[in-house]
């Protein structure tokens, strides 16, 4: 396969080729792939292969956050159900009291839901600790905030197995072979796909912790920017015959049915609906 006139060739099975990085996100960087906006974490890493962030912190937060070329691990290790630890350290303006520390461990109803239970410990009279293993839009500062108290600073000290550690602000290093040894065998069941409402809380462009899949925003821009180049009405394109002769991955030659696509309808909404009719 060639895109552009050049060829495209397959990744290396031992992954050998691939990029995983740990980076200590400063307050102020946006954890976007689009180099249009100004600070964002592709610009202030300054990788020289093509890398996207797995998951987010929200510009005003600090810390911990992986970046890879490897799409199919980005949803394993997202996915919330699979239960996978991430570690805060959190200041907040207002002395932390003993009910505070237990309505936030048992769960918080923010976002039309309770958030799960989690792990939460003192550092100090306006610091805490907490562990969490899902991700909704921003949810330690929605579950302060709920109970009346404001985040002033915080940080994502720890993914998984891996902490930030000595990683001063703004630097980066390669994941190591025991680290990420670690992470693919705590991946190994995990699924690459979403179920359910995994995305449901993941409209605003600045999320805390959140469940995103990287790979699929990341690469969806470079179709948005291809279709930006040259618009095709696809309901104007015809073929030539009903069938396509198609020889992939050196199998025997196989005749795949014509789908058309009818123009665009407009419903009762104002949205457009596009419907498919099979050429018999």
């Amino acid at each position: 396969m060639c895109v552009d006139g050049r060829e495209i060739k397959a990744s290396e099975s031992n992954h050998t080729d691939r990029i995983y990085i740990a980076y200590n996100k400063p307050i102020g960087i946006t954890c976007t792939t689009e180099r249009h906006v100004k600070g964002n974490i592709i610009d202030a890493i300054g990788h020289t292969k093509r890398i996207f962030p797995i998951g987010r912190l929200d510009k005003p937060s600090e810390g911990l956050i992986f970046l890879t070329s490897d799409g199919d691990i980005v949803n394993k290790i997202l996915r919330a159900e699979n239960a996978h630890d991430k570690e805060y350290i959190v200041t907040v303006a207002q002395p932390i009291s003993e009910r505070f520390v237990d309505r936030m461990s048992k769960g918080v109803p923010i976002l039309g839901t309770i958030t799960k239970p989690c792990i939460v410990k003192p550092e100090g009279k306006y610091v805490f600790r907490i562990i969490l293993t899902q991700g909704l839009n921003r949810q330690i500062r929605r579950m302060c905030e709920y109970l009346g108290y404001e985040v002033t600073r915080l940080r994502r000290s720890r993914i998984m197995n891996v902490e930030v550690g000595n990683l001063r602000a703004g630097q980066w290093r390669d994941l190591t072979e025991s680290e990420m040894a670690e992470i693919n065998a705590a991946v190994s069941d995990s699924r690459k796909t979403a179920l359910g409402d995994d995305y449901s809380e993941l409209a605003d462009s600045e999320v805390e912790g959140s469940e995103i899949n990287a790979s699929e925003s990341d690469f969806s821009e470079e179709v948005e920017q291809t279709a930006r180049a040259e618009k095709v009405d696809i309901a104007d394109i015809k073929h030539a015959s009903k069938t396509i002769e198609s020889t992939a991955n050196n199998s025997a030659a196989r005749k795949l049915t014509r789908i058309d696509v009818k123009k665009p309808v407009s419903t009762n909404t104002g949205k457009k609906r596009l419907s498919l009719k099979k050429k018999r």
